[in-house]
């Protein structure tokens, strides 16, 4: 009856072996181990770094490729795959192995030192193969006449994780195949010409607004009727606040009468009407210093409109990657169901005007069916939802 194998054993004879400079003894104990197949995926791990030092390429990913098969989530064994592949000149499997390795560790307080020494390394090396297949990508489109921009360009980002995907997440209701669009472009919009025309009129009677303080009420209200998240402090607070000229597609007939050119200068925009819903038409201020955290709208069947009114430096906006700096007279158009959040950095007041539309790719009779289905769901009975945040 013969002796079972003790792999660890015979790995550690094979180490004193070529401590001794034995070369033969050690490579005799290794083919016992790889003859056997036997061990845990540390056994062949040992025996690839051994294999290594005797300058056996083939014999150590052998070893390696052995723990991959008992472990093919090994840190260590991918990392020494990956190695192996960077030896070879193989960018494309290093890159590969490298970038599961920084996939899948934990984070690096919950690693050994030495492993975590690994992984640091292994995430830079996966950070310059990036960035030579990202260089070489773009000098052979260049030299094809590729254009840089628009569309195409945006695709490069994300393909090469410079830029995450942000797609529609309405809280409430979803229409679909609609595009995904952060902000549109604005010769989509030929009727914003009149409202960015009437800026100065529109600005004039905001400024008489703002004389009175108590004019402006939290944007974010709270109701004993509907929970409500608090979202960074912002529910009741007037850092954020808001003058309503139509809010839940109802007019505010006082306020209106308090700023006519503003209500006529959006007697051409095709504003997005559900009885007791939209459109809701208000002048957004925001403090110094506050910002709005990120979040999805309701809808995604209606987009929103910002007409910059007073922007000091350092007020900015993202929509998804997109992050863009108000101009006042500057008007523009976004979904606001992809996250988006807005910032005033500065020691004065931001004011935008803010309205909501239709979107263009809704056809006349699925703006009615969309308008009809919330008013059924507001006779259900009850109090409709307010659609702020």
């Amino acid at each position: 009856m013969s002796t079972p194998i003790d792999p660890r054993a015979l790995v550690q004879q094979a180490i004193e072996a070529l401590r001794r400079g034995d070369a033969a003894t050690a490579r005799q104990r290794f083919q016992s181990i790889i003859d056997a197949g036997a061990g845990d995926a540390s056994v062949w791990l040992g025996l690839a770094l051994a294999l290594g030092r005797l300058g056996d390429a083939p014999g150590k990913l052998t070893a390696i490729d052995r723990a991959l098969a008992l472990e093919p989530q090994n840190l260590r064994a991918r990392i020494m795959k990956a190695d192996h592949f960077t030896e070879a000149g193989d960018a494309r499997a290093a890159s590969a192995f490298y970038a599961a390795v920084v996939r899948n560790a934990p984070p690096p307080e919950q690693l050994p030192p030495d492993l975590r020494a690994e992984v640091a390394r292994a995430q830079m090396m996966s950070q310059r193969y990036a960035a030579d297949y990202e260089a070489f990508l773009r000098e052979k489109l260049a030299g094809q006449g590729f254009a840089q921009g628009g569309r195409f360009a945006r695709s490069l980002d994300l393909m090469f994780g410079k830029k995450r995907i942000y797609l529609q997440e309405p809280k409430h209701y979803y229409f679909p195949e609609l595009p995904q669009i952060q902000f549109y472009d604005r010769d989509q919009f030929p009727w914003l010409d009149a409202v960015e025309a009437a800026t100065d009129d529109i600005r004039a009677e905001l400024i008489e607004v703002m004389k009175d303080q108590s004019a402006f009420t939290p944007y974010l209200e709270s109701s004993p009727d509907r929970p409500y998240r608090d979202v960074h402090g912002m529910i009741d607070n007037l850092d954020w606040s808001a003058f309503y000229l139509w809010r839940n597609g109802a007019p505010q007939t006082d306020n209106i009468a308090r700023c006519p050119k503003t209500a006529a200068a959006l007697a051409g925009a095709p504003l997005a009407t559900i009885e007791g819903r939209t459109p809701s038409v208000l002048f957004s201020l925001l403090r110094p210093g506050a910002a709005i955290p990120p979040h999805h709208g309701f809808v995604n069947t209606r987009l929103i409109c910002h007409l910059p009114l007073i922007v000091p430096d350092g007020c900015t906006f993202r929509v998804g990657n997109d992050v863009r700096a108000w101009k006042e007279g500057k008007a523009w158009v976004f979904d606001d169901t992809i996250e988006h959040e807005a910032w005033n950095r500065s020691s004065e007041t931001r004011v935008i005007l803010l309205f909501d539309v239709w979107r263009p790719e809704l056809s006349e009779a699925e703006r009615a069916q969309v308008a009809s289905m919330f008013e059924a769901i507001d006779a259900y009975g009850g109090q409709a939802e307010d659609w702020t945040m």
